[in-house]
């Protein structure tokens, strides 16, 4: 929290540069108010004296400039406190104006720890063989799906092979030689692009897609080596976290992935979004990411995974998925997940719309009561004493206003 507070808060740096202009203001009025009556109008010097002192009490800027910080401070405390990492009082006022959200699938809307389902080798390969050179290429990536299919090798007690040269394809798959041969792993689109498709390939394909599976696809120069199938399980949170982003005022909820249109319709169905844009590489992505913001101005990407990276960095506010999320993931957004639980999302929105209704209030409170201070000071109606506890206590108002986003932390109901 210490460190995010480098990042200051838009409105926090509007407050700090209208103090540097506002004190030597005020002290020039004050030499005005002192000056002007006993040398031009032959008032008594000591009754113009307190005035500019009085004058001078209630203008210092304390309760103006103390205002967004407390508030900000509070807000990333009470966040931390539920396992939402913000990374600075601008994305905590940023999230509070945000209007369109983009979520990606496996990981974020999905445990992100698929299971193969099945090994179907093709040309003369055996399951264990297929399995065992798609278990060496993957152990080299960082993907969900890599690490299932490494998972699923060792548990069978085949251990992945030595592979060299290995090439990731963000968004596609991956290349590594293996045994003195060229292998290839990835997605169908992948082998499509590469001109490996077969009449065979894409009637098994097909059906498969169409039961919500993943379609992982093993070649080589001599052809297609295999088929390894796999399914991702839905968080039992998605629905209602996508329910709950509307409720915190989000008009658009969209879901960004890198699968198939088939997998990715079934997921949109389940989790409810309201679009889905499937078969996206990770520039694509980032495009789809400002297009949205195009659309709604302030846009959340929240993704776990390398490929969201671009995107997460696109968004106005990028969310990962802090405890299964990579590091890459983690080092671009501006707020992280701690827990995995999606549902913080809605919780960090209206937090953010709190925080913005505290400062707006601490603001107008402070330049309020000073302006009605200002002209009883003036008019000679104010006194010292009145200056003072006006000046101290718009300042402990507005700390204790803010501090009030600290009760957040420990408020489970929902945001609406």
């Amino acid at each position: 929290v210490e460190e995010a507070q480098s990042q200051k808060a838009r409105t926090q740096s509007f407050v700090d540069q209208f103090a540097r202009i506002y004190t030597p203001a005020v002290l020039a009025l004050a030499g005005l108010v002192v000056a002007v009556p006993p040398l031009f109008m032959g008032e008594p010097l000591v009754d113009w004296f307190y005035r500019a002192l009085v004058l001078l009490i209630i203008s210092c800027p304390c309760a103006l400039v103390i205002s967004t910080p407390v508030t900000i401070v509070s807000g990333l405390t009470a966040a931390a406190r539920r396992g939402v990492l913000i990374k600075g009082g601008i994305h905590l006022e940023n999230l509070g104006k945000v209007r369109a959200v983009a979520l990606d699938k496996t990981g974020t809307l999905t445990m992100g720890k698929p299971g193969v389902i099945e090994v179907i080798p093709l040309n003369h390969r055996s399951k264990n063989d297929l399995l065992a050179i798609a278990a060496g290429i993957e152990s080299r990536s960082e993907h969900p799906l890599a690490a299932a299919i490494v998972e699923k090798a060792c548990s069978d007690g085949l251990p992945p092979l030595e592979v060299l040269d290995f090439r990731s394809i963000p968004g596609k798959g991956a290349t590594a030689r293996v045994d003195g041969h060229e292998y290839s792993i990835g997605s169908h689109r992948f082998f499509c692009e590469m001109k490996f498709c077969t009449p065979q390939l894409e009637q098994m394909v097909e059906p498969l897609e169409k039961q919500g599976l993943q379609v992982i696809v093993v070649g080589c120069e001599h052809g297609i080596a295999g088929i390894i199938t796999m399914a991702d399980v839905v968080r039992d949170e998605s629905l209602s976290a996508v329910r709950a982003l509307r409720e915190a005022g989000v008009k658009r909820v969209v879901m960004l992935t890198g699968d198939n249109s088939v997998t990715a319709r079934a997921v949109a169905e389940k989790v409810g979004v309201d679009e889905v844009s499937s078969e996206l590489l990770p520039m694509e992505k980032m495009e789809a990411v400002r297009d949205l913001s195009r659309r709604y101005a302030v846009t959340a990407m929240v993704g776990d995974g390398v490929n969201d990276a671009p995107a997460l960095a696109a968004a106005t506010v990028g969310v990962a998925m802090g405890a299964a999320g990579t590091d890459q993931a983690l080092e671009t957004a501006d707020v992280a997940l701690m827990g995995d639980r999606l549902s913080l999302l809605a919780w960090a929105v209206h937090l953010g719309h709190r925080a913005l209704r505290i400062i707006k209030a601490n603001i107008a409170l402070s330049i309020g009561i000073k302006i009605i201070f200002l002209i009883m000071a003036v008019d000679g109606t104010a006194t010292l004493w009145m200056a003072i506890a006006a000046d101290m206590g718009t300042s402990l108002a507005v700390i204790f206003n803010g501090l009030r986003l600290l009760g957040d932390s420990t408020s489970l109901h929902s945001p609406s």
